[in-house]
């Protein structure tokens, strides 16, 4: 440890810029679908992306292994086998259409970490898993932290019954095609003990410019938020002749638009008082089936998440939109289905380790973000089941979940040298 230093660890990490724009380069190729990426997940571009990954982790001598959901995990031995491991991860899935980093790099960059450690001869003190998580996007499957929640035993009841959106066919049917086990996940056989495991970290490209707006390549994460979700959610009125005066109608697509309005007077509310939160109407549109220009519609149909920091906050906005609905339903004389409800919950970062993750990007030089992450990200689900986390986010133009991602090779290695350094302050 005595010639470890912050330019010999910085330098380490800068070798793996070759063969890590090499993966980067063939992730975007096995996911190609112009414009952008689809890797979708159980599905063909998601299987090639982890075949990828796979063989990169097997030419560095790691140990594979894989769980009854397919997720996959890239091992590099400690001097103590049976201490609580390190797992570093994050998704290799995409959302249709998306970029090539969301996921991707955090995966990437737990590879260039191993490699580091490997160029300087430095053991850790217990395992380092680098986990290739599956299906995290759950524009696919409508279910939050599929591969990390059944890697922990803790899928949601009714998880595997539910239905690809573009396939029609089941998770548990995705799962089986793709070499695993659902009747283990049913059965909740988990291939993580949380009480085993020392900590969950993960890199992740930044999905708003807070970094680009402050010039600065890297952030350090304080919480991922929770939320709870409405994925096919719809609004009851009566299909009537466009003729008919207003006092009798049971307009569905105005009572949308009262809903719509609503909630962002509820979002601005929130911000007023500095309480960060966030609602999103995914989808949002009558009914294509019956609607026309002559129709009153009486069918409208929406997505809603909202997420928060705080589950005191989260759950007094799922009463404030419950409110909103109800004075709705009374003025206008229709009726919301909400359908099923999914929930995640809130992901705080651990104090420890974010104060690690700080001091270790200003051993680099770097003056890091101190953000709360505005997406959710697996780390939350390691959360809910009691292991410490911490995130680190790079520098990315354009947002996220589109083709225009912009994360540089230069901020992606800077962000993986504060991990590496972390892992050499902390385990090693």
């Amino acid at each position: 440890m005595a010639n470890v230093t912050a330019d010999s660890i910085k330098a380490a990490v800068q070798a793996q810029r070759q063969s890590m724009q090499a993966l980067f380069d063939q992730l975007r190729r096995d996911g190609l679908d112009e414009p952008g990426v689809s890797r979708d997940p159980y599905g063909d571009g998601e299987q090639r992306a982890h075949a990828t990954v796979a063989a990169a982790a097997d030419a560095m001598g790691l140990t594979l292994d894989r769980d009854d959901a397919v997720n996959l995990y890239m091992t590099l031995p400690g001097r103590d086998r049976h201490a609580p491991a390190l797992v570093i991860g994050s998704h290799l899935d995409s959302v249709p259409h998306g970029g090539n980093f969301d996921g991707a790099a955090g995966v990437l960059a737990g590879l260039a970490a191993v490699a580091a450690l490997k160029a300087l001869n430095l053991t850790p003190a217990c395992d380092i898993i680098v986990m290739g998580i599956r299906a995290e996007e759950s524009v696919w499957f409508q279910v939050s932290y599929v591969g990390s929640r059944s890697s922990l035993g803790t899928l949601p009841d009714g998880a595997l019954d539910v239905r690809r959106v573009d396939t029609g066919r089941t998770l548990a049917d995705h799962i089986a095609a793709c070499g695993g086990r659902p009747d283990a996940l049913l059965a909740r056989r988990r291939h993580f003990d949380p009480a085993r495991l020392h900590a969950y970290l993960e890199l992740h490209i930044e999905q708003a410019p807070s970094l680009v707006e402050a010039g600065r390549p890297v952030a350090v994460c304080s919480g991922i938020p929770g939320n709870f979700r409405y994925p096919d959610a719809w609004i009851e009125g009566s299909n009537d002749h466009v003729g008919l005066p207003k006092r009798f109608r049971r307009d569905a697509a105005i009572a949308g638009a009262e809903f719509a309005l609503a909630l962002d007077a509820l979002w601005d509310e929130y911000e007023k008082r500095g309480i960060p939160m966030a609602c999103t109407l995914g989808r949002f549109h009558t009914d294509v089936a019956q609607h026309g220009m002559t129709i009153v519609p009486g069918r409208f149909q929406f997505s809603l998440d909202v997420r928060a920091y705080d589950p005191d906050v989260l759950a007094a906005l799922e009463e404030r939109v419950a409110a909103i609905i109800a004075g709705i339903e009374q003025r206008r004389g229709v009726r919301f289905h909400l359908g099923p409800t999914a929930r995640a919950a809130v992901g705080p970062a651990d104090p420890a380790i974010l104060a690690g993750l700080q001091a270790a990007a200003k051993a680099h030089g770097l003056d890091p973000l101190l953000i709360g992450s505005p997406a959710s990200h697996d780390g939350a689900a390691f959360a809910a089941a009691g292991v410490p986390i911490g995130m680190i986010f790079v520098r990315n133009e354009n947002g996220s979940h589109n083709p225009l991602e912009k994360m540089t090779i230069e901020d992606f290695l800077d962000g993986s040298t504060v991990l590496t350094q972390w892992i050499i302050d902390c385990i090693v």
